[in-house]
């Protein structure tokens, strides 16, 4: 399959929302409360957020489209946590269901970490839902390692993965 990555642009807002909450569906459907989850996959909600991030210049987003069509979406920016001012912080990546377990998100991740890179971090951390295993297993087979940080999100709880670039 021919793939592609590139840069977001003005108007990729509802391929950016139809990823997310398709993703989100998914993959949490066993991990949140299922009013969290439907409320969190509204799509009009998330295309008017990343419509305002796109508006705004807010973060860098990237889109990996296969044979055309967009697959998979990741997003970063500096850490948004205070005490790792030092950090980029990976906000998402997220596929189409239909095509997970094919390289795509290895794929996405290698581009995102040289982007970081190239913008002058040294380190990146991201939060992950402690019941996504699968998305554990897969942050630590790209580097990441647990840094003992946790937090409650969304009826359930979170934890940092953090990698040195």
């Amino acid at each position: 399959m021919d793939c592609l990555i590139r840069k977001v642009r003005q108007g990729d807002e509802a391929f950016l929302a139809y990823i997310q909450t398709e993703s989100w569906k998914a993959a949490f459907k066993d991990i949140l409360p299922d009013e969290v989850l439907q409320k969190m996959t509204e799509i009009n909600h998330v295309t008017a957020m990343y419509k305002r991030l796109l508006d705004e210049c807010i973060g860098n987003g990237c889109i990996l489209e296969t044979d055309g069509k967009p697959h998979c979406i990741a997003w970063w920016d500096k850490a948004r946590d205070e005490n790792m001012p030092d950090y980029a912080e990976l906000i998402c990546i997220h596929s189409l269901k239909d095509k997970w377990r094919k390289g795509y998100g290895t794929k996405m991740m290698g581009k995102v970490l040289e982007d970081i890179k190239k913008a002058g971090y040294g380190k990146v951390m991201l939060w992950v839902f402690t019941d996504n295993n699968r998305a554990r297993k897969f942050y630590e087979s790209c580097g990441f390692t647990a840094n003992g940080k946790a937090k409650p999100c969304y009826g359930t709880h979170e934890i940092c993965y953090e990698k040195r670039l």
